[in-house]
C-alpha cells in the first residue's frame, strides 16, 4: 500500500484533520498565536520525519514556504509543541482524532461501510535508538547485570482494516504481556468507528471467551487458531475452538499478515523507536504516530478539501 511522502502533503492533511477535528482555541482567554489544528500538523510532521520537538520547530523557521502550507505567520516553540502534545494527545481528543480519519476515508471511498476482513495484532516498540546489534554484543558480555537488557517496553494493540492498511483501532500499554488483554478493548473501539464483518488474530488471542465475544456479543465473525496449550490429539475445549480446528484452512485467514504489513510499515516509515520515557508520554506518541500512519494513507480528495 503506498503511502504520501510528501512532507508538504503530510503537513497540509493533518491541519485540515485537525480543522475537522478540533477547536480553534483551548479556550477563550488563549493568546491565539497558534491555533490548535496548527500544532497538531506540526506534530504530525515531526512523527513523519522522525524529528523530536527542537528539529520540527528548527525546520518550520528554515522553511517558511512549510510553514505557509498551515498558515503559520510564527513559529511555535518547541517547548509549546511539548505542551501540545500533552494537551492534544490524551485519550478523548486522540480518540476524535482518529476517527476523522476515518471518516475522511470513507469519503474518499477508501474504506468501506462494511470491512469485510479486518486483522488485530500487538506489536513492541523499543525506547532507546540502540540497534540490535548493540543489545545482542551488549547482553553477551559475560557481565551478569548485563544478561537481561530490557525487562519492559512501550506495546500497542493495533487493529487494521486488511485491504487499505488503514488502523482502526490503538491500544497503547506496557509489555510483555499476553496479546488478548486488550482484544474487547481494540474491538470496540473499532466497531465505534466502523461495521466488522470478519476479525482475523493469531494464537495469542486463542480464548474460547474471545470467539463468543465477538460473534455474540458483537457479531464479529473471528478467525483465531486453537494452538494455545500444549500439543495433543484430543479436540479443543470449547465450540468455536473446535471449530477453528477443522474449518480455519477453509476460510480468509492467510490475510492476517496485513496487520505484520502494517506493523512494518509503522516501524520502517516512522522509527521503532520511542522518543518519550515516561509511560504516559509513550502512550501519547504511540495514538500520535497511529494518526499520523492514517494521514499518510489518505490520498488527494476534492471533497476533503472542500470540508476543511
Amino acid at each position: 500500500m503506498s503511502t504520501t511522502k510528501s512532507p508538504r502533503r503530510v503537513l497540509q492533511y493533518g491541519y485540515l484533520i485537525g480543522l475537522l477535528t478540533l477547536r480553534p482555541y483551548s479556550s477563550k482567554y488563549s493568546r491565539k498565536t497558534f491555533s490548535q489544528p496548527q500544532l497538531f500538523a506540526c506534530l504530525v510532521l515531526k512523527e513523519f520525519l522522525q524529528f523530536d520537538y527542537r528539529k520540527v520547530s528548527a525546520l518550520l523557521r528554515d522553511a517558511p514556504n512549510l510553514a505557509a502550507v498551515i498558515e503559520l505567520e510564527t513559529v511555535p516553540h518547541f517547548t509549546t509543541l511539548q505542551k501540545a502534545a500533552a494537551r492534544l494527545l490524551t485519550f478523548q481528543p486522540a480518540r476524535r482524532l482518529l476517527d476523522q480519519t476515518i471518516r475522511v476515508a470513507k469519503k474518499q471511498r477508501r474504506l468501506p461501510r462494511t470491512v469485510p476482513l479486518a486483522a488485530i495484532d500487538g506489536t513492541g516498540l523499543e525506547t532507546r535508538h540502540a540497534s540490535s546489534y548493540y543489545v545482542r554484543r551488549r547482553a553477551n558480555n559475560g557481565k551478569y547485570w548485563h544478561l537481561t537488557t530490557f525487562r519492559r517496553f512501550p506495546k500497542a494493540g493495533l487493529l487494521c482494516d486488511c485491504r487499505s492498511h488503514l488502523i482502526l483501532a490503538a491500544v497503547p500499554g506496557r509489555g510483555p504481556g499476553p496479546d488478548i488483554l486488550h482484544f474487547r478493548t481494540a474491538l470496540d473501539q473499532a466497531l465505534s468507528r466502523v461495521r466488522i464483518a470478519t476479525l482475523a488474530a493469531d494464537a495469542g488471542y486463542d480464548a474460547e471467551h474471545a470467539h463468543q465475544f465477538a460473534r455474540q456479543q458483537r457479531g464479529v465473525r473471528s478467525l483465531i487458531p486453537a494452538k494455545i496449550g500444549r500439543r495433543t490429539t484430543k479436540p479443543a475445549s470449547g465450540y468455536w475452538r473446535r471449530q477453528m480446528q477443522s474449518r480455519l484452512h477453509l476460510t480468509r485467514y492467510h490475510q492476517r499478515w496485513q496487520i505484520e504489513t502494517v506493523n512494518s510499515m509503522l516501524k520502517r516509515l516512522q522509527g521503532s523507536a520511542l522518543r518519550a520515557r515516561s509511560y504516559w508520554s509513550q502512550c501519547r506518541e504511540i495514538l500520535l504516530r497511529t494518526i499520523t500512519h492514517n494521514v499518510m494513507i489518505l490520498r488527494p480528495s476534492e471533497d476533503f478539501y472542500r470540508a476543511g
